[in-house]
């Protein structure tokens, strides 16, 4: 399902985050009167996640994952399926974007209301920091979705788990 939002982003500009694209649907004008004054539209990661479920015959949910941090630790603890424990991550990746956009706002409304240097720049890093932890969960996410998921599980079933692409590293800023 992710992958269905990245690509119906990347109709916009390629490389567009899901999170920023919404989509509009309307009827051309030679379509039946019925359907031409009929509009919707919304989130692209919310018509994704309906066509990937009509796409593959899947249950829609019928409540989406809270996007809360407080409630979505509440729901690390219920999510027992492994493609809920990815989506939780990915929840939390996501959140983490929509964090980071948040602690630039203020690294530049810091450097237009000129506070010392260092305030901008630990914002900077702090930017920078959770855009990379939010790459990294993006990288392990998948691996939750593939069972055996505990070292006793895999000895049982005689298998190792996904390799997982590697991790970037937090690195400081340098300007």
């Amino acid at each position: 399902m992710h992958e269905l939002a990245r690509a119906l982003a990347d109709q916009l500009r390629p490389g567009a985050a899901p999170r920023d694209v919404t989509v509009s649907f309307g009827a051309r004008r030679q379509a039946p009167v019925e359907y031409r004054s009929r509009g919707r539209g919304g989130p692209v990661t919310v018509y994704a996640q309906a066509l990937h479920a009509a796409l593959y015959g899947l249950p829609t949910p019928d409540e989406s994952l809270p996007t809360a941090l407080d409630a979505l630790l509440q729901a690390t603890h219920t999510a027992t399926a492994p493609e809920q424990k990815t989506a939780v991550l990915r929840q939390v990746a996501e959140q983490l974007r929509n964090a980071a956009e948040i602690i630039q706002r203020y690294q530049y409304r810091a450097q237009w209301d000129r506070f010392p240097t260092d305030v901008a720049e630990q914002l900077a890093t702090a930017h920078d920091q959770a855009r990379q932890i939010a790459q990294a969960l993006d990288c392990v996410a998948p691996a939750f979705s593939h069972q055996p998921t505990t070292p006793r599980a895999q000895a049982a079933h005689g298998s190792a788990t996904t390799p997982v692409a590697s991790l970037p590293t937090l690195a400081p800023r340098h300007r």
